[in-house]
């Protein structure tokens, strides 16, 4: 069906189109429709929706950058983007001052508390933390702990 030439449903959808095609016409993927719904559903009843996912983000992003900030202050990281207005909210990204040992033990520590992932990318290296909607501050307050520790 159309509505001033746009469709009002999309193609694989219209009852007309499955009825021609005996309903073969694209079956759609009903597992991931549902598993989207759950995960709407979720973030609208227990994550106050978009603007509580933000919060929740932004917060994530500033007690990090504080723990990378105190820690750089006492010499031990360097943070990437210099600029604190251009910092990342998704990815955070700083190096272990010192030789490749450092970075190493960093990441040690980091795996024996159960942070994983964390090694930049092999061509740029330093550090890289994902402050992706499925990780929760508590694991970011762990992660500042342990940077605050590992530059004490």
């Amino acid at each position: 069906m159309k509505l001033g030439g746009i469709p009002t449903v999309p193609i694989q959808s219209e009852y007309k189109t499955l009825a021609d095609n005996g309903s073969l016409y694209n079956t759609p993927p009903t597992f991931p429709i549902y598993v989207s719904a759950l995960v709407l559903k979720y973030l609208l009843e227990q994550r106050g929706g978009i603007q509580g996912v933000e919060a929740t983000n932004r917060e994530k992003a500033e007690v990090l950058y504080a723990a990378l900030d105190a820690a750089e202050a006492k010499g031990t990281v360097k943070c990437v983007v210099r600029e604190k207005a251009a910092r990342s909210w998704m990815n955070v990204t700083f190096e272990i001052v010192g030789d490749a040992a450092n970075e190493k033990a960093f990441l040690d520590g980091a795996e024996k508390r159960g942070f994983r992932q964390l090694k930049g990318h092999r061509s740029v290296g330093g550090i890289r933390a994902s402050l992706y909607n499925a990780v929760t501050l508590e694991s970011v307050k762990l992660l500042a702990q342990y940077i605050a520790e590992f530059s004490a």
